[in-house]
């Protein structure tokens, strides 16, 4: 009982070591923290998939949009604390308890438990932020600062969350738009509070090749939630030929978006944050901002297997088409704001398959839905080919 009580006065203690090498590493509490989040987003795309119409999709993009921000907040909290501290550990189950029931909610969140959902976000993210604060009090008042800032923001946009969640009806989702409006403008504009000025994120001290990895894991849990629906879907159907071939289409575009992703990409923006004059601002652009359409398209691609999967035949409806050619642009589109930030020249494969998707949308109204979804497999691989031997020069 001393020693938790020593660890308790010894905050100085939870800090990561702020030098290069093993102290920029996952530890395993961070990996056990993102657990619970394989669960969010099987709870995100059953709900997308059961809710597709321009109001469901609305919803789940809040919905993907809030999960985003607790697990990032939570990365850039351990980016300074050290998770293998018992105190920031155990902050760490507290939390993971929080995103368990914040997830149970999710399918229903506009509805009977629209209230869980709210109470559960806004004490993950005001109570972290508390903790933050208290962890770096007097051993390192800057950040202590910065975090105070941010706790005042979140403090505010939890007064929509809750004010949401007891109004209901068609206010509930608009007040839940100001809400994430308010925390995704926070860091733009520095967090500025009256009488605490704002952050300068040129002073923030970021182990970029921990938040590459940490953002690297999660878009790793979302590839794997591809293979979770394609798994189960096919365990309902009989082997044909046409289900073998489509099983090789899914799978093979999850394969081709994490090659994608990690071929040319994760490693090249973690060392640019390593070597940035301002890397807390390179950090807050690529890891905070532009991972979102990547996580994004990557979920909406696993609703386009479980559409297909489930009907291949016969004529394509708007949402089955939507979710096909929408989800590889969306996550195009991400890896070109990520590699665009790392690298002076511009992806030109990436933008021509997403000219090429565009291109493809028409053949909606002529071909059968398992055909359109070979095409986008297609022309993924296309763009990673077209960017391997364009780059692999380079390296």
């Amino acid at each position: 009982m001393s020693t938790l009580f020593q660890s308790l006065r010894d905050r100085a203690g939870w800090m990561r070591e702020r030098r290069e090498g093993e102290d920029d590493k996952v530890a395993f509490p961070e990996l056990f923290f993102d657990l619970v989040f394989v669960f969010s987003l099987i709870q995100l795309s059953h709900t997308l998939a059961g809710h597709y119409s321009l109001m469901g999709a609305l919803e789940a993009l809040l919905m993907i949009l809030a999960v985003w921000w607790v697990w990032i907040f939570t990365t850039w909290v351990t980016n300074w604390l050290d998770p293998d501290r018992m105190p920031v550990r155990a902050m760490l189950f507290a939390l993971m308890f929080g995103a368990l029931l914040l997830s149970t909610a999710i399918n229903d969140a506009f509805g009977d438990k629209a209230l869980l959902f709210a109470i559960s976000y806004v004490a993950m993210q005001v109570g972290r932020s508390l903790f933050t604060v208290y962890a770096m009090h007097g051993h390192s008042p800057d950040n202590a600062r910065d975090f105070l800032r941010i706790t005042c923001w979140l403090i505010l946009s939890g007064v929509f969350w809750i004010a949401g969640a007891l109004i209901g009806g068609e206010a509930q989702l608009f007040i839940w738009i100001a809400a994430l409006t308010i925390e995704y403008v926070s860091p733009a504009v520095g967090f500025r509070v009256p009488g605490l000025g704002r952050s300068e994120f040129d002073d923030w001290d970021v182990l970029g090749a921990h938040m590459a990895e940490r953002c690297a894991l999660f878009v790793l849990i979302c590839l794997g939630e591809t293979i979770l629906v394609t798994g189960r879907t096919l365990a309902e159907m009989e082997v044909t030929p046409l289900v073998f071939v489509l099983a090789v289409s899914s799978f093979g575009s999850t394969v081709t978006m994490w090659w994608i992703y990690f071929r040319f990409g994760q490693e090249r923006a973690a060392a640019q944050i390593e070597s940035d004059e301002s890397p807390g601002e390179a950090a807050r652009t690529i890891f905070t901002y532009a991972h979102i359409p990547v996580v994004a398209g990557i979920i909406l691609c696993a609703v386009a297997d479980e559409f297909v999967l489930a009907h291949p035949h016969g004529a394509i409806d708007l949402k089955t088409a939507s979710a096909i050619i929408g989800g590889p642009i969306v996550f195009l589109a991400g890896n070109v704001w990520i590699k665009s930030s790392v690298a002076p020249r511009l992806s030109v494969s990436h933008l021509a398959g997403i000219g090429l998707l565009v291109l493809a949308a028409p053949l909606a109204f002529v071909v059968e839905p398992h055909v359109l979804l070979i095409i986008s497999f297609i022309i993924l691989v296309i763009v990673a080919v077209w960017e391997y031997l364009t780059l692999k020069s380079v390296r």
